[in-house]
């Protein structure tokens, strides 16, 4: 974590500067010219001191007025939902990267001291990691809800870099899964959930107070990473298209009436089961894409999601569907 001293001659520049700008309702000139130091400058120090958790923003909207699409998705689905305005005009990259930014803003507001986070790797939680804020929080865990190795990579890197962003962000312990994403044969997968190490990470799965993950797609025009990079072979391919899956939560599978226990695939997956999922008090999942409708609907279905941030383009076409 960085140094949040007021000792440290940063910190107490941009204190200051948030104190005068927020709380004061002075310009960022007349701080400036204040402070002894330019526009730009105070600039900086303001983004410092959001980006450190010196400041946090949140918007409110007016009493009585919420979002029709938010407000349709918890009266509907009973989940709550924060949607992300973005324009059609929007590539699906770029709306990807605003939900993204966006999630990571609100996740602050749910991961506090005493907390274990599941964490699903995958592009949109790498996405997320990258913008994280900063919060202090104490003796809280992140921990990998499932494996990243496949026969072309450990994907330890991969993955300890995303949980050590979610660490860094709220000065959480950090504990891996060095297991594969899935194992070849289902037996071997048994054997190694009987193991006490394993058994202990799963036990801390188990216990998570949140988990946040996407939706891993088939379809998906921004590639879901476990159907691009190297996890699954083409008999895979085939089961995925024969048993109607459209979509996975941690690499393990689902169909869009959200079952998911029949699924071959899954008894080699090395994600929680959805009845593992399930006794988590909070689960935020963060999608984008309308690509991805029939997939939401899945893990709508399947009971996965209590929490919700999405795009305004497939908000409209979950509730208007």
């Amino acid at each position: 974590m960085p140094d949040r001293s007021p000792d440290d001659p940063k910190v107490a520049s941009a204190l200051r500067a948030a104190q005068l700008y927020y709380l004061q309702d002075m310009t960022m000139d007349a701080i400036a010219t204040e402070l002894g130091t330019s526009r730009s400058s105070v600039s900086r120090l303001l983004s410092h001191a959001r980006e450190t958790g010196l400041v946090e923003v949140r918007i409110h909207p007016p009493q009585g007025q919420e979002l029709r699409l938010e407000e349709t998705i918890r009266t509907r689905f009973g989940i709550a939902a924060h949607v992300v305005p973005t324009p059609r005009t929007l590539s699906d990259v770029e709306r990807f990267e605003r939900v993204a930014l966006s999630a990571a803003r609100q996740l602050p507001l749910h991961i506090d001291s005493n907390m274990t986070v599941g964490i699903a790797w995958g592009s949109t939680l790498d996405a997320i990691s990258r913008h994280l804020p900063k919060k202090e929080t104490h003796n809280s865990t992140v921990v990998q809800l499932n494996g990243a190795g496949n026969t072309f990579t450990s994907g330890v890197d991969y993955a300890s870099e995303i949980l050590h962003r979610f660490g860094q962000a709220f000065g959480a312990a950090v504990q891996q899964f060095p297991v594969p994403a899935f194992f070849d044969d289902p037996k071997t997968k048994e054997a190694m959930w009987r193991e006490r190490s394993t058994r202990r990470v799963l036990d801390l799965q188990a216990r998570a107070d949140v988990v946040i993950f996407g939706l891993g797609s088939p379809f998906a025009e921004v590639p879901s990473r476990v159907y691009i990079g190297g996890y699954l072979d083409r008999s895979d391919y085939r089961s995925i298209r024969e048993e109607r899956i459209v979509g996975d939560v941690a690499t393990v599978f689902y169909r869009e009436d959200g079952s998911w226990k029949d699924i071959e695939l899954n008894r080699r997956a090395t994600g929680p089961g959805f009845s593992v999922l399930a006794r988590t008090a909070r689960r935020i999942c963060v999608v984008s894409g309308t690509q991805k409708l029939a997939s939401l609907r899945g893990a709508i279905a399947a009971r996965l999601i209590t929490d919700l941030i999405l795009d305004e383009h497939l908000a409209d076409q979950l509730v208007g569907g």
